[in-house]
């Protein structure tokens, strides 16, 4: 297409040129989500239904989960074979992806997973959570190399933490590890 091409076609015909171009990439995505949905509906076929506490047994949430993503998987396909998604917004963010802020995520999600027993679950949640900020912070151009920035991530990452960390120990008895055997740190 030319400039003068591009020129007499209205904001119309370009938004709808758009949208036919975005029909096959959603119609995949759909398809994703309703493979994930049928997949995982396969695997809770092997789950036992003997009702538990309650009386719901232990395959109700993955049957729920399969059932609404096959729906939303269907419902995804349905929307972009019938015209795409009519009221999507513009992409916001960068062209290319932030790749140190990737790096700063990820370094934080593995160090939880790898240090979790070793230096218990507040410490680790605090790691990963001060490492995340730092990730997303870097992404979006905000100063985060000040002293008081990290600071205060360990302060906010140590008050998230550590009330999930008791509310699991003391309220509900679930076990998870800490640094020490009382159960509160």
């Amino acid at each position: 297409m030319t400039t003068s091409e591009a020129l007499a076609d209205g904001p119309s015909d370009q938004a709808a040129r758009a949208a036919a171009e975005a029909v096959w990439p959603q119609t995949l995505v759909g398809a994703g989500v309703l493979l994930t949905g049928l997949a995982l509906a396969f695997g809770a076929i092997s789950i036992s239904s003997v009702a538990g506490y309650g009386g719901v047994g232990p395959n109700f949430l993955p049957w729920l989960v399969s059932i609404m993503l096959t729906v939303c998987g269907a419902w995804i396909i349905w929307e972009a074979r019938s015209g795409g998604f009519r009221e999507l917004d513009a992409p916001s963010g960068a062209v290319r992806a932030y790749w140190p802020g990737f790096v700063w995520v990820s370094a934080g999600l593995l160090l939880n997973a790898a240090l979790l027993t070793t230096i218990g679950f507040i410490l680790s949640c605090t790691l990963c959570f001060l490492l995340a900020v730092q990730g997303l912070r870097r992404a979006s151009g905000q100063p985060s190399g000040a002293a008081r920035t990290w600071v205060m991530d360990i302060v906010t990452g140590l008050l998230i933490s550590a009330p999930v960390f008791w509310m699991f120990t003391q309220f509900l008895a679930i076990n998870l590890p800490g640094l020490t055997s009382t159960g509160w740190f």
